[in-house]
């Protein structure tokens, strides 16, 4: 999602995106919109029930590498996180590292 997208759904929601520096910053209420994709594998707040792996509680570091590898297509042996990183912009995609490793495992 890139920031036209993320500042659509901050408008219908009400929250602001931009910092004074114009800088993209992500409210809880748009982490939690952009979270939430990521539960049709990964489980209720980065929870999996199956094969997939829990993503909740992470290493911010290693959920960071990973995703900004997955939008760069430089993750061998991926599916469909390729495709889907390459939808968020490297700021969400970080601010999704940092919302799943603030998670209880």
């Amino acid at each position: 999602m890139g920031r036209m997208r993320a500042a659509f759904l901050a408008a219908i929601i009400g929250m602001p995106i931009a910092t004074a520096s114009g800088a993209l910053a992500e409210t809880d209420a748009t982490i939690t919109l952009l979270a939430a994709g990521c539960a049709n594998c990964h489980g209720p707040d980065g929870h999996s029930p199956g094969a997939m792996p829990t993503i909740a509680g992470a290493s911010v570091d290693v959920l960071k590498a990973k995703l900004l590898a997955f939008r760069k297509d430089e993750a061998p042996g991926t599916t469909v996180m390729v495709r889907l990183a390459k939808g968020f912009s490297e700021e969400e995609l970080i601010a999704l590292a940092e919302h799943f490793a603030s998670l209880k495992p």
